[in-house]
């Protein structure tokens, strides 16, 4: 099966300067929901034909999603003129990449009816309150047409069957209407919808669900379209076992997995690829993208990225876990507290005013407050060790590369700048001097 995504248009209502199927809903590319679902039907190449702005759809596309370039956008039909070479298979779908919230079990069902009947064509359809603006489904004569809403007569516009543009093609009837279609219309375009009149045998399949169909034209749609979705993934996790205390104000990306007894507080976004435990609590006001959270964790308040965080461990409030961090088990990462590139070993902690960078902590560790890894010298990025069970003195600056030995300490308020032996006290500060009374005359002048 081939399927063709037409999604070359500027989208002149939405008032930007990307491409509108490049628009985000929720953390994925409009165009990209299309795709998936038709990956998701069965549908083995895919085809996006792009038009302004090309190379921003085609850098937001899968690595096997296949391109062709549209650069005059003369219609739909010559949308599918660009494709012509991809037509070479037996099931064709052509279908708008402005439609995102078409269901993979809505293209199979289309599939297998239009071969279950022997069809040159099936298109989706649907019967809206308003079916202004839509291309009206004609049929007469045992024949079916498509009229476009600017071209229907009087007693066309009182259809209310409408097309959706979904259509599923036989391969051997597309490539040769495609051939034969002509812009002798108001526009002055290729109508892929003129393919369907030249069909001895086509038929509609009317949608159950309109919301499936729903086409984007502006940030009003956008907007709609992407509360639906919010609530669909929302939904469906629920139905799994997930807590959801807001879904209104909870926000997760389609390919989040989440385990059960999970409970996700308000104002939480989750996006990317991210795999989140059973009974865990997520929020509230969190954000965590393309991370792996394991079962009985804890993240209040926080920002995941590209991070780790092992079963039992507790994260904020007011964390910020940066790309390359893992939190081990049980461990305890506090308030302002940031991890980069840096692993946090079982049961350690580091409570406050913290910052971690190219750092391996080992297990039951305790990192005092306001302590930094001076990892980065203007040029290079150097690395911190730091052994089990030593204990970091607040407001301790450990100048990379160093390593902290099993069971030390440092003293608070220490700048450490060599390796410290396991065991050991390091103390890195100057002597405390008392100049007694050096400021009384100041004092006293300025009272």
């Amino acid at each position: 099966m081939t399927g063709i995504v037409l999604a070359a248009g500027l989208g002149k209502r939405m008032k930007s300067n990307l491409p509108k199927v490049s628009h985000l809903i929720l953390d994925r590319p409009m165009v990209n929901w299309v795709v998936r679902s038709l990956k998701e039907a069965g549908v083995q190449r895919i085809v996006v034909v792009t038009g302004y702005r090309a190379e921003l759809v085609e850098e937001v596309l899968d690595r096997d999603v296949l391109t062709v370039r549209q650069l005059e956008q003369l219609g739909t039909g010559h949308a599918v003129m660009m494709a012509k070479e991809f037509l070479d298979d037996e099931d064709i779908i052509v279908i708008a990449g402005d439609e995102p919230l078409i269901k993979a079990s809505t293209l199979k069902e289309m599939i297998g009816k239009r071969r279950d009947k022997g069809l040159d064509v099936l298109f989706l359809t649907m019967v809206p309150p308003d079916p202004s603006g839509y291309g009206r489904i004609v049929k007469k004569d045992g024949r079916v047409l498509i009229v476009e809403d600017k071209d229907t007569n009087e007693e066309e516009r009182k259809i209310r069957e409408v097309n959706t543009g979904i259509y599923s093609f036989s391969g051997s009837f597309i490539r040769e209407a495609i051939e034969k279609l002509q812009n002798n219309n108001s526009q002055h375009e290729y109508y892929l919808t003129d393919t369907v009149g030249m069909a001895s045998r086509a038929d509609t399949m009317i949608i159950d669900d309109p919301e499936e169909v729903l086409g984007i034209n502006n940030r009003q749609q956008l907007c709609q379209v992407s509360k639906i979705a919010q609530k669909r993934i929302n939904n469906a996790l629920m139905d799994c076992g997930v807590t959801i205390v807001d879904p209104d104000t909870t926000y997760i990306g389609p390919e989040v997995k989440i385990g059960i007894d999970t409970v996700i507080e308000p104002m939480t976004f989750i996006y990317g690829s991210v795999t989140i435990g059973a009974s865990c609590v997520i929020g509230p006001m969190s954000r965590v993208f393309d991370s792996t959270i394991e079962d009985d964790v804890q993240i209040i308040r926080s920002e995941v990225s590209q991070a780790h965080v092992k079963t039992g461990a507790r994260v904020g409030p007011f964390s910020r876990l940066r790309p390359g961090a893992v939190v081990m088990e049980e461990a305890h990462v506090g308030n302002y507290v940031e991890l980069k590139k840096s692993t946090l070993g079982r049961r350690s902690k580091a409570q406050h005013l913290t910052y971690l960078g190219d750092t391996t902590v080992g297990e039951d560790a305790n990192i005092g407050a306001g302590t930094i890894t001076c990892n980065y010298d203007g040029k290079n990025k150097y690395k911190t060790v730091i052994g089990d069970k030593a204990f970091i003195g607040s407001n301790s600056s450990l100048v990379a590369p160093v390593e902290i030995g099993e069971a030390a300490v440092t003293a608070a308020g220490s700048a450490i700048t060599e390796d410290v032996p396991p065991f050991s006290l390091a103390i890195g500060r100057a002597r405390q001097i008392n100049k007694e009374d050096k400021y009384r005359k100041n004092r006293e002048d300025n009272d």
